[in-house]
């Protein structure tokens, strides 16, 4: 059995005992619908259900449908319109056809003809999916227990987040290209979309171009076309997508020259941080763990830098870390680049509670074989946080000086897509696909 089959395979098992224990006969899944802009006929970017791609390698197929019901085979109901305004879907092709039953409408309405199933439905979308008689029901208990296993993921997920990673990492080069070339933060992203053969529709989240201050905002959302008088720095957090699973990226760039060597001190002591970081990710590892034990590598790169003349301990307890990395140390990644179940403590859907001062950590779970997490640290000059930290007791303590000349720079942040084994260390497949150019 071939990884597609092995992983449709656990799918329809995992999917039959959820049915059953919550009292359900069948489950359709809704890929979704086109979305239109408020009084425009203009749709926004059309955004898959993870469920349903979860099954199937289908990302640009909205009004399409899946059927599950034990002891049968998926199927599909495949929206392929008569359009000449549009390219419509193509024929169906692709190994995932031989393993459903399959039916080609032409009319989303008539899809509601071939969603039938006796018993109890539940049914998974959002609430503009609505047929004639299929409503989406999105039942919690059943929600659980897929969401909670989706974060250990197959063979079959693994090798499309490889695949993201090996298409992601070349991209990456010829951004930091262009930002050595003196190119803007518009260029960049282009040079990084050419490189990756994506579009901005292919993309699984919007890319984070920045220059110099601008590293210093954390989700930094345009690409100026304006050249910076002086390209002091850049960071890129920037990912690619393969049959819907997406690879999550962050660099960190200077020049290199006299002007950067304190930043580029810090720049490699982030590095070591980061990759002792990633070591951590084993089976049975709290992640929560994790996330602390970055503040305890920040506060330590902060003393040794001489920015903040406090012990590590001093540090974590004025929280003087968290100025300088305000966001958690990473998230689950798969179908969403913010995979589902961070928080879940269990299939019940139980929370497990973030550290106390952590409000921002996005995966508070137990490291499980097959769970695939993102590793990226940051330290960052933001303005607003920095007055908070003159009008503390430690400002006292904080080269003044040293962090107005830093702060030219921004920011750093590196992150890698890092899978948790069952024995020893992990797989890191972003330094794994940059080690193969």
């Amino acid at each position: 059995m071939n990884i597609y089959a092995l992983h449709l395979s656990q799918l329809q098992q995992r999917t039959e005992s959820a049915l059953a224990r919550c009292g359900f006969d069948a489950l359709l899944i809704a890929s979704g619908i086109e979305k239109y802009a408020f009084l425009d006929d203009r749709p926004y970017l059309f955004q898959p259900n993870p469920h349903f791609k979860h099954w199937l390698p289908l990302v640009n197929h909205p009004n399409s449908w899946l059927l599950l019901r034990p002891g049968h085979k998926p199927r599909v109901v495949y929206y392929q319109p008569d359009d000449y305004w549009h390219v419509p879907p193509s024929s169906p092709t692709g190994e995932w056809v031989e393993h459903v039953e399959l039916i080609v409408i032409s009319r989303a309405e008539d899809a509601a003809a071939h969603l039938k199933a006796p018993g109890r439905l539940a049914i998974i979308g959002e609430a503009d999916a609505a047929l004639d008689g299929v409503v989406p029901n999105n039942p919690t208990e059943l929600l659980n227990l897929l969401h909670y296993p989706r974060a250990c993921k197959s063979e079959y997920e693994l090798e499309q987040m490889r695949a993201a990673s090996r298409r992601a990492a070349p991209a990456h080069l010829a951004a930091r290209d262009a930002f050595l070339a003196g190119a803007s933060e518009a260029e960049i992203h282009r040079a990084y979309l050419i490189a990756a053969g994506h579009t901005d529709r292919d993309l699984p989240y919007g890319n984070i171009v920045a220059l110099n201050e601008h590293c210093a905002v954390l989700h930094y959302q345009y690409q100026d076309e304006q050249r910076p008088a002086e390209s002091l720095s850049f960071l890129i957090d920037a990912g690619a997508q393969v049959n819907g699973y997406a690879s999550d990226i962050t660099r960190a760039w200077t020049h290199g020259n006299a002007a950067s060597a304190e930043f580029d001190a810090l720049l490699a002591a982030m590095e070591s941080a980061q990759l002792a970081l990633v070591d951590e990710v084993r089976a049975g590892v709290d992640y929560r763990e994790i996330h602390l034990s970055t503040h305890r590598r920040i506060a330590a790169i902060l003393q040794a830098q001489g920015i903040v003349k406090m012990s590590v301990e001093a540090q974590i307890a004025e929280r003087v870390t968290s100025i300088f990395m305000p966001h958690g140390t990473g998230h689950l990644l798969g179908l969403q680049v913010h995979d589902v179940g961070g928080f879940m403590a269990d299939e019940s859907g139980a929370l497990s509670p973030k550290p106390e001062g952590h409000p921002y950590l996005r995966l508070t779970r137990t490291l499980q074989p097959g769970m695939v997490v993102t590793i990226e640290p940051g330290l960052y000059f933001i303005p607003t946080l920095l007055r908070q930290l003159r009008a503390s007791p430690a400002s006292a303590s904080v080269d003044w000086a040293l962090v107005e000349r830093l702060s030219r720079f921004g920011g750093i942040r590196i992150e890698d897509d890092v899978v948790c084994r069952a024995e020893g260390g992990p797989e890191n497949m972003t330094r794994d696909a940059f080690a193969a150019l």
